[in-house]
């Protein structure tokens, strides 16, 4: 029996994810209609007419890239959009039953090595894709990412997802005298100096973020697992520190990351929640849903959010959200190396159609003319293809005040260092992120909470060493 596949099963079973990497999400599926055929610099002519596509996916922009792929080729594309929390569980029982479809399945860094451990994934170095040939053509971190333990390529991302800050250019020249984005940047250049950039903003009549947690992109100095041993540094420590400190020294509008108050404080102001109502203590407010979350705060007072801490697929978010206030954001470097997510594509190991699955996923990453359309369709999300990026570093992103969006985002993927992700780091973030609440709500002393969070790796992953 293949142990180390089972292990990798059981770990998909129990894993769920935090919101998807590239946009919002939602259970869907798409058809599209047939357009003009155009030809890109990675022709999609093998793709069958009569063929169709099964596609299963984290987020919205794989049905954008379906449509765009039927109208070129003919192909009818299914594209299917399952909730992150969800979707490894119906990954594990397609596959696991030797269902045919999906043909297209994909994964965010975090998931990779539980689905490439599984068998889920196919071979994209043997004939007839031959992927190796085309390495030099993706960003390196990329093209790694990709890879299993073997280095045999399973997936492949259309996207570089460093991390940068999302500010208010108006905001920055009014409470500091410059949006530059150099400049702007020195304000969030460590803890220390984001909680005094804090209460300048507090004493202004703004809030530095939403949420407490914007700086979560930021934070991964180092892996969590090294040599099968916890990691906590002192980078994490620090971490739970800012958290505590924006919390209860009052320097967010207190919503939570991905509720309602956090979309809506792209756009403009939004009620100053309370602790209570953040950490659920009070449930007087939904702030799941618009319409009630509405009504049970007309009486609060309001502010406008000066930041946000995304990486580059922020601008799809930003584009969705910000209504009135677009053109008045800048974006520019945080307190660290940071990326998370992006979407992985890859074929079924069941699949029928791996040809035409094939021509998708090259159509999708490999495509300079696809990178092209998804630059301006997307309005500024980063593709991996470095012809494209090349191409394109010089371009002004006018909805940031000019600035050049892929030049920036490429300077910050240089720092991007894989060897940190590992398969624990949702489970283990989960359980850092709990404690770190407890901290900061008063529930526990931060030594209570460091040693139930030992307590809970330990339960959850007893092939993991702890070092108290």
């Amino acid at each position: 029996m293949n142990w180390k596949k089972v292990v990798s099963v059981l770990l998909v079973s129990a894993m769920t994810l935090s919101m998807a990497a590239c946009g919002d999400t939602a259970s869907t599926s798409d058809n599209a209609a047939t357009g003009t055929e155009t030809k890109g610099s990675t022709s999609t002519a093998d793709a069958s007419s009569d063929e169709k596509l099964v596609v299963w996916t984290l987020s919205n922009d794989l049905i954008d890239f379906g449509k765009r792929f039927q109208e070129q080729t003919g192909v009818e594309v299914d594209t299917v959009v399952i909730e992150p929390a969800d979707y490894p569980t119906k990954v594990q029982t397609a596959l696991l039953a030797g269902e045919k479809e999906p043909d297209i399945i994909v994964g965010e860094p975090k998931m990779l090595d539980d689905f490439y451990d599984a068998g889920f994934f196919e071979d994209l170095n043997q004939a007839p894709y031959n992927a190796q040939d085309y390495a030099d053509q993706i960003v390196d971190y990329v093209w790694q990412v990709g890879q299993d333990d073997d280095g045999i390529q399973r997936a492949i991302s259309y996207q570089i997802t460093p991390a940068g800050i999302y500010y208010r250019r108006d905001i920055a020249k009014e409470v500091f005298g410059t949006d530059d984005p150099d400049e702007v940047g020195k304000l969030f250049k460590d803890y220390p100096t984001i909680l005094e950039t804090a209460q300048t903003l507090k004493d202004a009549g703004y809030r530095i973020f939403s949420s407490d947690a914007e700086m979560n992109v930021f934070s991964g100095d180092s892996a969590w697992v090294v040599d099968g041993t916890l990691n906590v540094d002192q980078s994490r420590l620090d971490y739970m520190d800012l958290c505590v400190d924006l919390y209860q020294n009052d320097l967010t509008a207190y919503a939570n990351q991905w509720s309602t108050p956090w979309y809506q404080a792209m756009a403009g102001e939004v009620p100053i929640l309370t602790a209570d109502i953040q950490s659920y203590a009070d449930d007087s407010v939904n702030v799941w849903d618009a319409d009630q979350f509405a009504e049970a705060t007309k009486g609060l007072d309001t502010t406008t959010v000066f930041a946000f801490g995304l990486p580059s697929w922020g601008v799809l978010t930003m584009r969705d959200n910000v209504g009135e206030t677009s053109g008045l954001w800048g974006v520019c470097s945080g307190p660290a190396a940071g990326f998370d997510g992006g979407t992985y594509i890859g074929i079924s190991s069941q699949s029928e159609r791996k040809d035409t699955a094939w021509e998708f996923v090259k159509f999708c990453t490999l495509n300079e003319d696809t990178a092209d359309w998804w630059i301006e369709y997307s309005q500024g999300d980063t593709v991996s293809l470095k012809s494209a990026l090349d191409k394109h570093k010089d371009d002004e992103n006018q909805i940031y005040g000019g600035e050049k969006l892929y030049q920036f985002w490429l300077d910050q993927a240089q720092y991007i260092d894989t060897s940190k992700v590992t398969r624990y780091d949702k489970g283990i973030g989960d359980a850092w992120g709990n404690a770190i609440s407890s901290v900061k709500t008063g529930e526990k002393t931060k030594d209570e909470a460091i040693s139930d969070f030992y307590d809970t790796i330990e339960a959850t992953y007893p092939e993991i060493t702890v070092n108290r």
